[in-house]
């Protein structure tokens, strides 16, 4: 198909064509000039798995999703071995804030941790640090930040190294997925016999429609398939009639295009979609890196709304995450109030974004502080009020 050329096209032009990013001074780069094949490497020994660093969906997102293109790169090497990575952009372009600090790149996904060898994380903290102050910024600001896992611990250890501690701007709890619990176990815990009961009556109900089907796109042909029901399905309900839906905006389109079928050619991405019949009534893009899933997305058939499409497609994916022995947990990348996935994942992990100081008794990361306080306050206030008047409307 079109697509898979365009991207094995782009694969190998990248490969060919990319930027020694040795060569810089310690500047940042731009993210478009790291060379797949390093990135693919160091993305096998992250210290954390992180999807949505992942380069065929980073790229991707680069290249074409509005609001997101032209980010730069911190990237460390030790010789030729690429051992840290964090995609960056400017406090002024992230938050309209006018003083100098890095903020970790948005992948559209939400989770920015950076890839960081394993066997050469502490090295590769202190040299991204280093290449911050270097490029004169007086801070960086970790967004979206898994705050218990390795790498937040790395930039703790090194932080207490220069007699510096890092500062917490945000912090919530995500739901996620033990899979490595008994799927009808854990669902059975999680919703309660009577919630499990009503949903299987649900389900029969659904089946009198058509014979009820949860399918898995895996192959690069069958995921560029199954991205157009989740994009058509995403559209025709509530995001679409708000206009944020992928499909609505061309370059979100081409994006996500992109990143799935890519992401298919290395067995990183899965369509999982219900149908009913022949008719889909619900569809969710997976990605996949080293032990973790990610649930990026979902897209259902509001037709379909008294038989709890999404819901129904979330049990059944729960049972093929939990089966596949690949697979250790799963991220909701959901929001912490998530009113579909809480009650079934109801694993959590601590999520948030984290100001790192890169100077001692530098006076510019208290401004740069109490600018992203006052901002949050204001975007907490503004989602209250977003809140009351959708249920006043209701």
């Amino acid at each position: 198909m079109a697509e898979i050329a365009d991207a094995v096209l782009v694969r190998r032009a990248s490969n060919k064509d990319a930027t020694d990013t040795r060569t810089h001074g310690g500047a940042p780069v731009p993210l478009a000039s790291i060379a797949p094949s390093p990135w693919h490497e160091l993305a096998d020994r992250a210290t954390e798995p992180n999807g949505y660093y992942l380069p065929e969906w980073e790229l991707a997102v680069n290249a074409f999703a509005p609001g997101h293109t032209g980010a730069a790169a911190l990237a460390v090497w030790n010789e030729a071995r690429l051992i840290g990575l964090l995609p960056v952009v400017s406090l002024w372009r992230a938050c309209r804030i006018p003083l100098s600090a890095f903020v970790s790149a948005h992948p559209y996904g939400t989770l920015c941790t950076p890839l960081l060898d394993r066997d050469f994380a502490d090295d590769a903290v202190r040299q991204l640090m280093q290449q911050a102050r270097q490029a004169g910024a007086h801070a960086l600001i970790l967004r979206d930040m898994s705050l218990d896992g390795v790498a937040m611990q790395t930039f703790v250890g090194a932080l207490e190294r220069d007699g510096l501690r890092p500062r917490l701007l945000h912090s919530s709890l995500r739901a996620c997925l033990d899979a490595t619990r008994d799927a009808d176990g854990l669902l059975h815990d999680a919703l309660g016999a009577k919630k499990l009961k009503e949903l299987r009556r649900q389900r029969h109900r659904l089946a009198e429609q058509g014979a009820v089907h949860f399918d898995v796109a895996r192959t690069p042909d069958d995921v560029a398939s199954a991205i157009e029901i989740f994009l058509k399905l995403e559209a025709s309900g509530w995001k679409g009639a708000r206009g944020t839906a992928l499909l609505q905006n061309e370059g979100d389109a081409r994006f996500i295009r992109r990143a799935a079928v890519a992401l298919a050619m290395t067995g990183q991405c899965e369509i999982v979609t219900l149908r009913t019949g022949g008719t889909p009534i619900a569809a969710g893009i997976v990605l996949r890196h080293q032990d973790r899933a990610f649930f990026f997305k979902l897209g259902i058939d509001e037709r379909f709304a008294k038989f709890s499409p999404g819901v129904q497609l979330t049990l059944d994916l729960t049972r093929h995450l939990c089966a596949d022995p690949t697979i250790a947990s799963a991220d909701s990348t959901a929001s912490p109030d998530h009113p579909m996935i809480n009650p079934i994942w109801r694993g959590r992990f601590a999520i948030g974004n984290v100001l790192i100081p890169l100077r001692p008794n530098d006076p510019v990361v208290s401004l740069i502080h109490a600018a992203l306080v006052s901002r949050q306050s204001v975007l907490d206030a503004a989602r209250r009020a977003v809140r009351f008047i959708r249920a006043r409307q209701r």
